[in-house]
């Protein structure tokens, strides 16, 4: 495969062996949008060697391929451009299960395989909700093809090379217009972005074109820990990756800041916002609607506790955690499905494990692996519920014989290939 640059433009040398008490933060200033071959171009100014990153592609088994490095520059800003050729492209669309057929087989760290299927479970949820099917009914056309299969990949490849534990986004620019895709022309931004993007902040833009694409908006909003402001952070390496696109005198760049911080530091973590209410005249029968409502409209939990209220009449506190961009969406739910006459809001910080999915095989068929990491360990595996009930009922036996067997088949991959993910 050619190599037309091996550069690091735009990016400051990465610091020596990672301190364990600090972590390291990658942050995506998306000013001019997001896409693949952008996120490659990036990360690897940054200092991944090319080299290194095409022995990781290799791995996946992908024919007919070529990913070339150049440098260029826009604006005066020196920036890498990726441009992954393909030579031998099958003449057929991927499922959701070719995709994690391909990740499974190919010898990748345990992170960077959950990374990349957990940006393509992401994208392969929000075309579902589009065809009105299920994940794994999807063909994935353009996404499936093996270039996106590189970006994406690639992109988890590189953040385990630069030691990425954390990923942050900037709001996320969305541009206007109409692009041609294999069903016709679809307007802009695509439809698939706004699904992804739900529950993340996003701006408008004057720019006629696509600045956020699938592969990039799947990306971000399945490997982001939060979006706004850059966070607290010793910059350790800043990288731009160039877009094929010119909109005007904007640059089309995207913006890597890679950084360490202290673990202690909790002004970095991210916002979460907390609305309230105590409710003694609602019918219990209607709180599963009001649920399935608040979810949808981008809470990330909801939950009820029995309280006593005044005059000793028993009552329910709702209580619904949710992305501070979206409090004042789920409030109009909640006066909309409940008899609340007010709401309590706060906002909070909280720390949350990496999460990353992973696929083991039992005897009552695929389940997938829910992992999370903290300061860089693996510390809980917990099997995907839905598919343990399918696995289950498929097989008549108790969904607790199939969550063992799912647990163990997990360990068992970890004693034969044991380490850091």
């Amino acid at each position: 495969m050619e190599d037309r640059g091996r550069s690091t433009a735009g990016a400051r040398e990465l610091a020596g062996s990672p301190n364990p008490e600090t972590l390291k933060l990658a942050y995506f200033d998306c000013f001019s949008g997001i896409s693949g071959d952008m996120t490659l171009g990036a990360l690897l100014a940054c200092g991944v060697d090319p080299e290194d990153l095409r022995d990781d592609l290799e791995q996946l088994s992908l024919p007919g391929w070529r990913l070339d490095v150049a440098e260029t520059s826009r604006n005066g800003i020196g920036a890498l451009d990726v441009t992954v050729s393909i030579t031998e492209e099958p003449g057929h669309s991927r499922h959701l299960s070719d995709i994690r057929e391909i990740l499974q087989g190919a010898a990748l760290s345990e992170r960077v395989r959950g990374r990349a299927l957990a940006v393509f479970q992401r994208l392969a949820e929000a075309e579902a909700r589009i065809h009105q099917t299920t994940a794994d009914r999807i063909h994935f056309h353009e996404v499936g093809a093996i270039d996106a299969i590189i970006d994406i990949v690639g992109t988890c490849a590189c953040l385990e090379r630069l030691g990425v534990d954390q990923v942050w986004c900037s709001p996320l620019p969305l541009g206007r217009g109409f692009v041609r895709c294999m069903h016709g022309m679809i307007p802009l931004p695509a439809p698939a972005v706004l699904e992804l993007a739900a529950g993340v902040p996003v701006t408008g833009s004057d720019v006629e074109g696509e600045l956020v694409t699938p592969t990039g908006a799947a990306l971000v909003t399945s490997l982001a820990a939060g979006f706004g402001a850059i966070p607290p952070m010793r910059v350790v390496a800043t990288g731009y990756g160039a877009g094929k696109k010119q909109f005007g005198e904007r640059p089309n760049l995207l913006r890597v800041t890679v950084g360490e911080r202290d673990e202690a530091a909790l002004e970095s973590l991210p916002e979460v916002a907390v609305l309230e209410t105590n409710l003694d005249d609602l019918s219990p029968q209607f709180y599963e609607t009001a649920m399935e409502r608040l979810f949808a409209a981008g809470a990330l939990d909801v939950y009820l506790t029995a309280v006593q209220m005044k005059k000793g009449r028993p009552g329910t506190l709702l209580t619904v955690l949710a992305p501070p961009a979206r409090r004042e969406a789920l409030a109009d739910v909640i006066i909309d499905e409940t008899s609340t006459l007010g709401i309590r809001f706060t906002t909070m910080r909280r720390a949350c494990l990496e999460r990353a999915w992973h696929t083991v095989e039992t005897e009552y068929g695929p389940v997938r692996i829910k992992v999370g990491w903290w300061k860089g360990r693996e510390r809980t595996a917990s099997p995907e519920y839905e598919d343990v009930k399918a696995a289950a009922r498929g097989h008549g036996v108790p969904v607790r014989i199939v969550h063992q067997a799912a647990l163990a088949a997990y360990a068992s991959r970890h004693r034969e290939a044991p380490g850091r993910p």
